[in-house]
């Protein structure tokens, strides 16, 4: 396994950070296809046993389920201090709004409630899983300062922000005295690379790190035509992101799949090869334990300046989908 440093922080992270979205009660949130707690346990035991130590999960998946589950599963098969928790927290609701809690009570309230879960004293990396349009910024950076300053968050990331949202925050922050975020978990692949127009050159400029989710497309660029999975049958939501341009992103998966011929690798080698050039540590997540061993087998793989370009050609231009369609 390669590591990294995490943007300007000294966390030590794996070039691989697994996405624990798929783990957590199937009957608890909005995805059908999630894996119960034994299946979870062992492919994030298998993740730890490759080297991964960066998993990334939040308060919304599953109904906190997947929180439960890997707190359980680290306090059984790691030390803490061994490795890097990431966790998100969502926008305040409107019963929040109606009912006067402030966006610094907020943030305290979903992570005191997330640490909980995990069963652990901090998190090392505490997300805001998406700019919200109802809190002013200020509030939400008021309230994660004074939670860095008692020790139960070491860092603060976001996700799902344009990057002039970012710019704005990061410099709010410097003038008040807080923290600013030292990452960006957005939306970016072979065949969704938005996040290059201006996101991709803050970052290189600021030295904010980069940890796309959605690395593989829902599998879509890590599978041959034709070949499913329960999660590519199931997940409506990443039907909408990405079946409106299946044609045109059909042309940039043909490649991937050629280039993993050549090489004889996996399309999941491809894929995070190239994304792995481009940013600190993708999210990647895995329901079986091969998806581990794609992932790490990536990260030693390196292809040609020749090869990348020849996988980014066929790129349109594409609207924004999921979280980021709403904004």
């Amino acid at each position: 396994m390669k590591y990294t440093m995490l943007g300007n922080s000294d966390l030590k992270v794996s070039k691989v950070c697994l996405g624990c979205m798929g783990f957590g009660d199937a009957t608890k949130g909005m995805h059908s296809w999630t894996l119960p707690e034994d299946k979870s346990r062992e492919i994030i035991k298998y993740a730890l046993d490759n080297g991964i130590n960066f998993f990334d999960t939040a308060m919304a998946y599953q109904g906190g389920t997947s929180e439960e589950f890997l707190g359980r599963a680290i306090k059984d098969f790691a030390r803490r201090e061994d490795v890097v928790i990431a966790t998100k927290f969502s926008a305040r609701t409107p019963e929040e709004i109606a009912n006067g809690i402030s966006g610094k009570q907020h943030v305290r309230n979903c992570l005191e409630a997330s640490l909980k879960r995990l069963n652990m004293d901090y998190v090392d990396l505490y997300i805001c899983h998406s700019w919200d349009d109802h809190t002013p910024i200020e509030d939400i950076l008021e309230g994660l300062h004074e939670l860095i300053q008692e020790g139960k968050v070491r860092y603060i990331g976001i996700s799902n922000c344009f990057a002039y949202q970012l710019a704005k925050a990061n410099a709010i922050a410097r003038a008040k005295g807080y923290e600013e975020f030292i990452s960006i978990q957005g939306h970016y692949n072979l065949i969704f690379r938005e996040e290059e127009r201006e996101m991709a050159k803050l970052c290189k400029e600021d030295n904010i790190a980069m940890t796309p989710y959605s690395a593989l497309a829902s599998g879509r660029l890590a599978k041959h035509p034709g070949e499913q999975s329960k999660r590519m049958q199931e997940d409506s939501y990443a039907k909408g992101k990405y079946d409106a341009t299946e044609k045109q992103d059909r042309i940039i998966i043909d490649r991937v799949m050629e280039l993993a011929e050549k090489h004889n690798v996996s399309m999941t080698e491809i894929s995070l090869s190239w994304l792995m050039s481009k940013v600190a540590s993708p999210i990647v997540g895995a329901t079986k334990l091969h998806h581990i061993d794609g992932a790490v087998k990536a990260t030693e793989l390196e292809l040609t300046d020749e090869e990348k370009a020849y996988l980014e050609e066929p790129y349109q231009p594409h609207r924004l989908v999921g979280m980021m369609a709403q904004k």
